[in-house]
């Protein structure tokens, strides 16, 4: 099993807060005979007709000294889970957490912002100390 983020408790309580269940912590996924665990599999009932919401969340700190070298091991993984969600679990959207100052810091860079759309990478922007959820990026 790996290793839980610096902000993993942050972002699962964030997400409590705004009413999800968390399903996974981690996500256990296998396919293709290679195994791989993604930080948090959540689902959440939304309005009268109970239909399902369920996402998947990767949480990435980016304290590393090298942001683009951190950059690209989340990007990678990133695309690993959902290739592998794709097959095995549709119905669920992965987004990637990210910190507000490193939203802030990096991810307005116009080279990530280029990256993350050409990517169709979903973004989770949270406050590490108030653990709350600052934006939802599709």
């Amino acid at each position: 099993m790996p290793a839980k983020d610096i902000f993993h408790d942050a972002v699962k309580n964030a997400l409590i807060k705004e009413s999800w269940t968390i399903t996974d912590d981690p996500l256990f996924l296998e396919f293709g005979g290679v195994d791989m665990y993604v930080d948090l599999g959540a689902e959440k009932l939304v309005g009268a007709e109970k239909d399902g919401q369920r996402i998947a969340v990767e949480i990435k700190s980016f304290v590393r000294q090298s942001l683009i070298s951190e950059f690209h091991s989340a990007l990678g993984q990133f695309i690993n889970y959902r290739t592998v969600l794709r097959r095995s679990q549709p119905e669920r959207i992965l987004y990637l957490a990210v910190s507000e100052d490193t939203y802030e810091s990096f991810f307005t860079l116009m080279f990530t912002q280029i990256v993350v759309e050409e990517n169709q990478i979903k973004l989770i922007v949270y406050d590490p100390n108030r653990e709350v959820i600052v934006q939802w990026k599709n």
